[in-house]
């Protein structure tokens, strides 16, 4: 079974809803069974790379909320966070593009690094004091302390097109299945699950999708087909 995770490493709730997702994932009894795969999905595509700001400038201008009102907010966020088990710096984060994060996402995807690119993010953008936007450098340190390898990763910062069609690609997919925000969890292309729900909903979930998963059909055509198997190939007879 396969579970597609739409998400953006700007988004909170796609922190503690991986988190989340991942709790019910491991007590899931066919685990080993499960194909994880993350999506890209800019909250704020538009946003060019120098455009950086604080978190609270971001949401008053974008929610017409007070400071205040935002600051509740994220305070309210790192009590979530923090009942995951997840680290969270309610003051000083700041808000930026994200595309440069995502294009890193799909060369770790290649390279077999994306997990572990993904959970790097998201600990630098959400726990640490150095900024992760507008900072090739920052980006590149992440990446190689997370398994990329390093010429690769360069040349991918370097290059803006690198990968640029694959988050474009995402983030089309996202739409036509009907995605208008993140995190939004897909299983086999059956089920959709939308926002960082508690672990419940998630295990129940993923027992339901593997409960429907549709039972192979065989086409034995005309039969005696050679194949290999565990004892060995069939080896033709004159």
């Amino acid at each position: 079974m396969r579970v597609e995770i739409w998400s953006d490493i700007a988004c909170p709730w796609c922190y503690v809803g991986k988190a989340r997702f991942e709790k019910a994932l491991a007590a899931f009894p066919h685990r080993d069974g499960v194909e994880v795969v993350h999506r890209s999905f800019e909250l704020d595509p538009g946003r060019a790379k120098d455009d950086v700001q604080p978190v609270l400038t971001m949401l008053t201008a974008k929610y017409g909320m007070s400071e205040a009102q935002a600051q509740a907010g994220e305070d309210n966020l790192g009590a979530q966070a923090a009942a995951e088990g997840l680290d969270y710096r309610t003051r000083g984060r700041d808000h930026g593009s994200t595309f440069d994060m995502h294009r890193l996402l799909h060369l770790a995807k290649a390279q077999g690094r994306q997990e572990a690119l993904l959970d790097a993010f998201y600990r630098a953008n959400f726990a640490d004091e150095r900024s992760v936007y507008n900072d090739d450098e920052r980006l590149a340190e992440l990446a190689v302390a997370a398994g990329l390898d390093a010429d690769a990763v360069r040349e991918t910062l370097a290059d803006p097109t690198a990968y640029a069609d694959e988050v474009r690609a995402d983030e089309r997919e996202a739409a036509q299945l009907g995605a208008t925000g993140v995190p939004f969890f897909v299983l086999d292309r059956k089920y959709g699950v939308s926002g960082a729900q508690p672990a419940e909903v998630f295990a129940q979930a993923l027992t339901q999708a593997w409960g429907e998963r549709a039972p192979l059909t065989l086409i034995e055509e005309g039969g005696g087909a050679q194949a290999c198997g565990p004892d060995g190939c069939a080896v033709p007879q004159n």
